[in-house]
């Protein structure tokens, strides 16, 4: 008994997906074309400009649809999340609910994905991980309607706004495979985060006490991690803190490098993002909500957080600094050192440059 009903998943999502009038437009057949000469032309700036280089051979970029998009995450998911749903299957099987607990999952989940893929612009797929298919692994996807819908509501010089994308996710796939232990370090803590989830749903009731209560309270818990830090368990949350420490510094770290990797070239750059933080910013209340349920809040604050913590390294240790946070898993950053970063240098010590 599947916990999930993944094919269910995918036909809301796609329904919920809608479709874009770009998608079937002429400017679709000059996307293909520019992101793969545009990706691998951010990799040589983002490796100039970082010195990692990725140790898994050429970047590859994939142009794809919004149903695309959402085929290759829920791929994604049901690799990544196998372990849980396996504990959750094996509790359902002697229920005769069991169906439309999975139907219900299913629905909930394609909604998520429905939603999303009318906002994502590009994407560094680094959760698939096995062996199998390795032709669909390892990609740069860029959401060709999405993107086209953006250079038009803003009229953003195309050549120049596309390139500002394939340096931010470029830059991420540099931290994946440019760092030998990352990838392998992140997916360990994924992974012990799956391992101590209980599925009892009794903790889930409870959990939702405790959540309601907070907001009765004045206090929003969903802030700073989505449903997953409401749930968590306090051996849950000490790993969470590491994953939140981890993904600040790599998003800050992304910020900041395609704003000077494509120094000179992408000039427009101050402004597209300006008008992707005024599109955040305009989301209706139902929309921020949502948001927060499933840990984007706190994604848009970790590149807040990360960049001041990068630069506040450098103002002391010189513009290499954050060298030292690739050399091991121990010299990442928790979310307390995120947010108060002296303590890091305190504990990591950079050399001056």
């Amino acid at each position: 008994m599947k916990a999930i009903d993944w094919e269910l998943a995918e036909r809301v999502a796609v329904r919920v997906a809608g479709h874009e009038p770009f998608a079937r437009s002429y400017h679709w057949d000059s996307l293909g074309p520019d992101f793969e000469e545009l990706t691998a032309q951010a990799e040589e700036l983002v490796a100039a400009e970082t010195g990692l280089r990725s140790l898994a051979g050429p970047a590859r970029a994939r142009l794809t649809d919004r149903p695309g998009w959402i085929r290759a995450n829920i791929a994604s998911f049901q690799r990544l999340l196998r372990p849980l749903l396996d504990k959750f299957a094996e509790r359902l099987e002697a229920s005769p609910a069991a169906p439309v607990a999975a139907k219900v999952a299913g629905a909930e989940v394609g909604m998520l994905l429905g939603w999303m893929s009318g906002r994502v612009l590009g994407q560094y797929d680094l959760l698939i991980i096995e062996e199998e298919n390795p032709h669909e692994q390892d990609l740069v996807y860029y959401v060709g309607p999405n993107v086209l819908a953006l250079e038009k509501l803003y009229a953003f010089p195309p050549r120049e706004f596309r390139l500002w994308l394939a340096l931010h996710e470029v830059t991420h796939r540099a931290q994946f495979t440019g760092v030998p232990w990352m990838r392998p370090h992140f997916l360990s803590l994924v992974e012990q985060t799956m391992g101590a989830v209980d599925p009892d749903p009794r903790r889930f009731v409870d959990a939702i006490g405790r959540l309601l209560e907070a907001l009765r309270t004045g206090t929003n818990p969903l802030a700073d991690g989505g449903v997953m830090a409401v749930l968590a368990t306090d051996e849950q949350r000490k790993v969470l803190d590491q994953v939140s420490g981890m993904m600040s510094l790599l998003e800050g770290h992304g910020d900041i490098t395609m704003d000077r990797a494509g120094k000179g070239l992408v000039p427009n750059a101050d402004r597209f993002s300006r008008a992707l933080k005024q599109r955040r910013a305009q989301a209706t209340p139902l929309t921020k909500f949502v948001q927060q349920v499933i840990g984007l809040e706190a994604k848009i604050n970790q590149y807040e957080q990360g960049e001041r913590f990068i630069e506040a390294i450098e103002a002391v240790g010189g513009p290499r600094a954050i060298d030292r946070a690739w050399e091991s898993p121990a010299n990442l950053p928790s979310i307390a050192e995120i947010r108060e970063p002296s303590l890091w240098l305190a504990r990591v010590q950079p050399a001056a440059a």
